[in-house]
């Protein structure tokens, strides 16, 4: 584990290389180790997801045991039951900013990082498994 950050850690923070193991290629365990700082630092995804991202942020657990942790995945499962309430109780009009923001934020994202050449050409969020590096 290299050093990183040491917010509120206990210690210094993984690196993107350590989520090598559950991400199928560099870019992705860049976006997975942001993912996890969000996670780590937002109040509003309760206090087991947050704590769930500072142990792994931490190298106190890894991804993989966090994911496959009955625990970890129960919250996982309960806060993106949330999400899909909410997105399914969108007015129209909500749904239309929400699906703009979301383009714009893909754009964005591809206009700093290129096109992910991982993504399956018939599905854009899907990722073949087997043409990892």
């Amino acid at each position: 584990m290299a050093a990183g950050r040491d917010d509120d850690l206990g210690g210094p923070e993984i690196t993107d290389d350590e989520l090598l193991d559950v991400a199928d290629n560099p870019r992705q365990a860049a976006e997975l180790h942001r993912a996890l700082r969000t996670l780590a630092s937002n109040d509003k995804v309760g206090p087991e997801l947050q704590q769930m991202a500072r142990e792994v942020l931490s190298g106190r657990i890894g991804m993989r045991e966090a994911i496959q942790s009955d625990r970890y995945l129960s919250a996982i499962g309960a806060r993106l039951g949330e999400m899909r309430a909410a997105a399914e109780n969108l007015s129209p009009e909500e749904r239309a900013a929400s699906e703009k923001r979301a383009a714009k934020l893909r754009e964005d994202y591809e206009n700093e990082h290129g096109p992910d050449p991982y993504a399956d050409e018939d599905d854009e969020w899907t990722v073949r498994r087997d043409d990892r590096p």
